[in-house]
């Protein structure tokens, strides 16, 4: 059994990115958690009935992904690059030396997103290995509407080296992204449902199988 944490910058993160292997996860028995380094908060300008509905989405995608636990940083969305990076570092390090995952699934380094960026930066210098030695498997996902929208740079590119049959597990994940009120929009808007299986389609495609969920590979020890 492996013991996974799902690092994601904002709520639906961890389920455009790697919904469906995390069903497979826990389809096969592993312990599964999520940390959500952000929320909605009025200082960017959310209104009360926004922070609750997103509160109640929230509740309901632990329940359909059966994590073991969540851990809510609770840092403002948009605003992670203002958050000095020592005390990210340890609001991290302190929930992997809890959870003591094998796994760690974090968001790509060149997404468009300032959160993007910073989440996959601290997550990345808050598991060196003498810090977290549990940790011995690290894959960054892709996010549609930001990940494909980082600059066309080869430095810049999401270089997937690692697939995941969700064959099985796609219109579960769909499912649950249709809990995220508001998050997806109608094609061609970058988050749809079309577009969600149409990545899933082409990543099957590569992989030689019909839906799969594509990733970098960070670090594997064996």
């Amino acid at each position: 059994m492996a013991t996974i944490l799902v690092v994601a910058p904002h709520p639906d993160d961890e389920t455009l990115g790697c919904g469906g292997t995390l069903l497979k996860h826990a389809g096969h028995g592993d312990q599964v958690y999520w940390l959500i380094m952000t929320k909605m908060s009025p200082v960017v300008g959310y209104s009360a009935e926004q922070i609750s509905i997103r509160e109640e989405e929230i509740k309901k995608v632990v329940e359909a992904y059966h994590f073991e636990k969540v851990f809510p940083l609770q840092y403002a969305t948009t605003m992670l690059d203002t958050v000095p990076r020592r005390e990210l570092m340890a609001a991290v390090s302190k929930v992997v030396k809890e959870v003591q995952p094998t796994t760690i699934y974090l968001p790509n380094r060149s997404d468009i997103h300032s959160d993007h960026r910073v989440t996959f930066e601290t997550v990345m210098g808050a598991i060196k290995t003498f810090r977290a030695p549990s940790v011995k498997r690290v894959l960054a996902y892709e996010v549609l509407s930001e990940t494909e929208f980082a600059p066309s740079l080869p430095t810049e590119a999401f270089m997937p080296n690692s697939f995941s049959d969700i064959s099985d597990y796609l219109e579960k994940k769909i499912e649950i992204m249709h809990l995220y009120e508001g998050e997806l929009g109608t094609h061609p808007f970058p988050r749809s449902a079309e577009n969600i299986r149409a990545l899933a389609t082409l990543r099957g495609a590569t992989a030689g199988v019909q839906y799969a969920e594509a990733f970098t590979v960070l670090k594997e020890i064996v």
